[in-house]
């Protein structure tokens, strides 16, 4: 079945960068799983709640810049927080991001880019795994997607 942007979730696109929205547009059409933008552009005001609400962790989002979106599954007429689906989302646009050259990093897995994650499904476990190796706490943001600073 091919999914499509409702208009709510494209005027969550105004002022994100012309390359993520490609992608987006893409991968709704390749996804498996039917999504819609949550969020795109964020003002400082709405990082700072966020941050204050335990959801965000930095008043440096590339959410700021235009440069992120959060994508929420949307299955059986409502969102749903279910990993697996965004586990099909992050292939969507991790294929949609190859096809139009875009560089992109999954809030899922921070510490390595989405275009080289073979398996969505393993690797935020494994994310984890490499976190704690570490000594430091893992953040999984799943409905998050930014293109990588250059």
């Amino acid at each position: 079945m091919t999914f499509k942007l409702s208009q709510k979730s494209l005027d969550k696109l105004n002022g994100v960068d012309e390359r993520l929205i490609k992608v987006v547009h893409d991968a709704i059409k390749i996804s498996t799983v039917d999504f819609s933008v949550g969020e795109g552009l964020r003002t400082l005001e709405r990082q700072h709640f966020l941050i204050s609400k335990g959801k965000a962790k930095t008043e440096n989002s590339r959410h700021l810049t235009g440069h992120a979106v959060d994508l929420w599954a949307y299955v059986n007429n409502s969102v749903s927080w279910q990993e697996s689906y965004y586990a099909d989302i992050a292939d969507a646009m991790r294929d949609s991001a190859i096809k139009h050259g875009v560089i992109l990093r999954w809030g899922a897995v921070w510490d390595r880019v989405l275009n080289d994650i073979k398996n969505t499904e393993l690797e935020p476990t494994e994310y984890v795994k490499r976190r704690k190796a570490q000594g430091k706490k893992a953040f999984l943001d799943y409905v998050h997607f930014e293109i990588k600073k250059e």
